[in-house]
């Protein structure tokens, strides 16, 4: 009776010491997931070719964030929509960057067809530059996923200069950025760029590719690119 006694207790001792780390990640789960209500999905339809589906992020307004390339060169003959909220709204294209410049797209729907919940929603960017190490939260309507941010000597040196907002992996096209601590979001995710790993040798440095680092449009680029008059 003494062992399953003390059985019991080592239990409820383990169970306590637990409890707050359980609490804990539960609690960041929910803090995270409560972002996925600014997750949509952009969908572009081309005659004669398949839906193509990527992603955005919802801003406030009945403004939409995406990738430029999502939604492509000419967004009269793809007919893009959102899914956001439950419905499917067509989507006014208000301004287009383009990959090789600032790829971005700002597309606008009818806010009067969102749920109240999202008509008084305001989706912060980021006022701060991304600091190396940063632990931040990729999202997409499905679900959210963390990595953390990293210096562009990773990847080929020619390159640096144009992707110098980098994540560990990468994500997808148009999926929203967000500070995992402060919560406003810190970029749009644009390409996968491969990354580098250096070792010395022998006084010989050699370079191995190690897999693809996700660049993302970072949100003082965002903020620039918005219109003054859609600004809030």
């Amino acid at each position: 009776m003494r062992s399953i006694a003390w059985l019991g207790f080592v239990n409820l001792a383990i169970l306590i010491i637990l409890a707050p780390v359980v609490c804990a990640q539960a609690s960041a789960q929910t803090s995270d997931d409560s972002l996925k209500i600014y997750a949509v999905n952009v969908v572009k339809t081309a005659q004669f070719r398949k839906p193509f589906i990527g992603d955005g992020i919802y801003l406030g307004k009945g403004l939409v964030i995406t990738a430029a390339h999502v939604v492509g060169h000419w967004p009269l003959f793809t007919r893009p929509h959102i899914l956001i909220g439950g419905q499917d709204l067509p989507a006014k294209v208000v301004k287009e960057g383009s990959f090789e410049e600032t790829d971005l797209a700002l597309l606008s729907v009818d806010e009067e067809r969102l749920p109240v919940s999202l008509r008084l929603r305001r989706n912060p960017l980021c006022k701060d530059p991304p600091a190396v190490g940063m632990d931040v939260i990729d999202v997409v309507p499905e679900e959210t996923t963390h990595a953390q941010t990293i210096s562009p000597l990773l990847i080929a040196p020619e390159l640096r200069g144009r992707f110098d907002t980098l994540i560990t992996t990468p994500e997808g096209s148009g999926s929203g950025l967000f500070d995992a601590g402060r919560k406003c979001l810190l970029g749009i995710i644009s390409a996968k760029v491969q990354k580098y790993s250096y070792q010395k040798k022998n006084r010989h440095v050699s370079v191995q590719a190690d897999g693809f680092a996700g660049y993302f449009v970072p949100a003082s680029k965002i903020a620039d690119f918005i219109p003054p008059e859609y600004r809030f």
